[in-house]
């Protein structure tokens, strides 16, 4: 294709060479180097290496969470309350990711499932039809993934919030919270207050150092 920038009109001898040559011309009003860097940004979206990971990718408050965990831990089941919840879905059991840029990665669903989500019992729901345009997106930037497990008595787990880790999308790290599961537990709950504290954390609001510091001056005090 051909595409000709500034809203400058086509010349006659240009539409005839396309013609014969079967080439696509095209006319934008965009500036030159404003239409080359979305060009350029949208071709490397687009021909971007796809992976394919398991999970349910979700919209809440905004930032894009990867909940994953093994077969059977409840990942649909708690994207479903989260939707319930009002927050969106993009992708359930199968996200395709691939990296946007250095420092972004993003996630889509496959497009036999966009839209769809699986219930153990009973079975594929159209989330769109069920709880309207708002319930759904087409893709998200991946922010924040969320390990669901199950709860082993005797495991160590993390109580203040200071052994962040991270897991690897596409070359491109991203924070992971790990979190145990067990009845009574209300995992969606759990993860809405994850997420909003990683938000206060990339705000610069870390109520982990808050604790410790704290924690610091007391036993200076009383030292």
């Amino acid at each position: 294709a051909i595409i000709v920038a500034r809203g400058l009109p086509i010349p006659d001898e240009m539409v005839s060479v396309a013609k014969k040559r079967d080439t696509v011309l095209l006319q934008s009003t965009e500036p030159t180097s404003r239409l080359n860097g979305a060009i350029t940004a949208f071709l490397d979206e687009k021909l971007s290496t796809r992976t394919t990971v398991h999970g349910v990718l979700m919209d809440i408050f905004g930032v894009g969470v990867l909940i994953q965990g093994s077969s059977g831990i409840g990942k649909s089941e708690t994207g479903l309350e989260l939707i319930k919840r009002g927050h969106r879905l993009v992708a359930d059991d199968r996200v395709d990711v691939y990296q946007k840029d250095e420092f972004t990665v993003m996630g889509e669903p496959a497009e036999i499932l966009r839209h769809l989500i699986e219930l153990r019992g009973v079975g594929i729901i159209d989330v769109m039809s069920l709880f309207g345009a708002g319930a759904v997106m087409d893709s998200s930037q991946i922010d924040l993934s969320v390990y669901l497990e199950k709860f082993e008595k005797g495991n160590t787990y993390d109580r203040l919030g200071n052994g962040e880790t991270t897991i690897d999308f596409s070359g491109v790290p991203v924070p992971q919270v790990k979190i145990p599961v067990t009845t009574g537990r209300n995992v969606s709950v759990i993860i809405e207050a994850a997420v909003m504290n990683f938000r206060a954390k990339n705000m610069g609001f870390d109520a982990t150092k808050m604790f410790e510091e704290r924690l610091s001056n007391l036993i200076a005090k009383n030292s």
